[in-house]
Order: structure tokens, then C-alpha cells, then sequence
């Protein structure tokens, strides 16, 4: 496993998600009710998921094959300078954890920046708004998670996949299923054709297609996702 990465800007730490005595000091609770989380929820089937397998599938083999970084950053209102300079680090560094490794395990990679004491979600939100397009533009996707966090799933829109147990933003890679995601704005369905175009599946590809070229007054037909067939070079099943 490779071992903790300190943002330049912040002196932000991000350590290896592996055992309690990887555990950032001060933050074992937190850490804790994230890993119970990730092996209760995210790990397992849902009934209320839409599909069939584990809410996220990548998590399991990110966790074995210690593919996660974590750090914590205290106080119920930490500094939105602190926060930014975090960010950017984590922009910085997640390209710098994946080189080394077959594509098929560098996707797998996460860095997760918990935020334990933060009760005012509009943070986590606020930030994600802010950074998600330089994310997206390199490739890589920020996510938001928070208790109550109504963000619905892809497969059942009353499924709330990112209601989590501490509030926290995550880096991950870009997949081939993020298309429902990344339909609000142009740079970002840029990105992703610049990332997947070699690769699209059909349906995907059909939905890009109607996208770019639709007339103003014309209705786009909407997304409908559909499972990656067999064997796919890139997984799909995001939820």
C-alpha cells in the first residue's frame, strides 16, 4: 500500500484507509463509522437500489486492495481558505495516486476528506459546486455526502446513495456510467467525450450524439440507463 500524501498547500494528510492503527489521531470515531458504512452499505446489495449487486462496486475492491486515502479536517467551521487550499490539493495529488498501476486498479483509487465536526452541510455543498468542474475537467469525479443528503440514485430516484454517516467530499475516478451526472453543463460533457469517446457503449453514444447536436427547439429524448454488457473494459453500476 502506498503510504500517507500531504497536500502542499494546506498541510492537508491523507492517509491509507487500511487499519485502526492507520487511524488520523483524534478522528478514530469518525474514521470508525466510516468504515462501518462503507462494509454495511456500500459494500451490500439495497434493495431499494434499483439493480442488482452492491450499492457501489468498487468499494470492496478498493478497500482490499488498500486503493482509499482518508484525512480529517476538524472544527464545526473550519476555515473556507483551509478548505480551498484542500481541495486544490486533492486536485493536485489524486492524478499522483493512480500512476503505477493497470487501469483496471488505478480506477479503483479514492481519496475521502471527512469533515466530523461540520453540522452545517451547505459547507460540503458550497465546496463541491465550487470545484466539481476542475475535478470533472481532469478526468475525475467529486462527490458530496452528508447526513439527510438528498441527491437521488441513478437506477431509483428515490434512493438516496450519498445520505452518509459523516459529512465528507470524495475524488474518484471518472466511469463510462457518470453520463447522467455530467449532462448539466457543456465543459463537463466535454470532459467526459475527451475521456470515453474510444469506448462509449452504443446507448451512451446515441445520448451524447442527441445532446450535441439537438436544436434549441427541439426536446432532447432523455438518458435511460441501461447495465454495461458483460465483460466491459470499464465497469459499470455506479449508483
Amino acid at each position: 500500500m502506498s503510504g500517507a500524501v500531504v497536500g502542499l498547500r494546506s498541510g492537508a494528510r491523507w492517509i491509507p484507509f487500511a487499519g485502526a492503527d492507520e487511524t488520523p489521531p483524534g478522528h478514530g470515531a469518525a474514521t470508525e463509522s466510516l468504515r462501518t458504512w462503507a462494509e454495511s452499505f456500500l459494500t451490500r446489495p439495497n434493495p431499494d437500489l434499483g439493480r442488482d449487486g452492491s450499492v457501489c462496486p468498487y468499494v470492496r475492491p478498493a478497500l482490499d486492495r488498500g486503493l482509499m486515502w482518508v484525512c480529517c479536517i476538524s472544527g464545526h467551521r473550519p476555515d473556507i481558505r483551509q478548505l480551498r487550499e484542500t481541495m486544490y490539493d486533492a486536485l493536485d495529488i489524486y492524478p499522483t495516486l493512480t500512476q503505477g498501476h493497470a487501469s483496471a486498479k488505478s480506477v479503483l483509487c479514492a481519496m475521502v476528506t471527512l469533515f466530523p465536526q461540520v453540522t452545517d452541510y451547505r459547507m460540503v455543498d458550497d465546496l463541491h459546486e465550487e470545484f466539481k468542474s476542475s475535478f470533472v475537467d481532469q478526468g475525475t469525479m467529486l462527490g458530496q455526502f452528508y447526513p439527510g443528503c438528498a441527491q437521488s440514485g441513478l437506477w431509483n430516484k428515490e434512493f438516496r446513495p450519498l445520505n452518509s454517516p459523516v459529512p465528507m467530499l470524495v475524488v474518484r475516478s471518472m466511469m463510462s456510467t457518470d453520463f447522467p451526472f455530467l449532462l448539466e453543463r457543456p465543459e463537463w460533457m466535454n470532459a467526459y467525450v475527451r475521456k470515453f469517446a474510444p469506448q462509449l457503449p452504443a446507448h451512451v453514444r446515441a445520448a451524447v450524439v442527441g445532446r450535441l447536436t439537438a436544436q434549441p427547439e427541439h426536446e432532447v429524448p432523455a438518458y435511460i440507463a441501461q447495465p454495461e454488457p458483460a465483460g466491459a473494459p470499464v465497469p459499470g453500476g455506479r449508483s
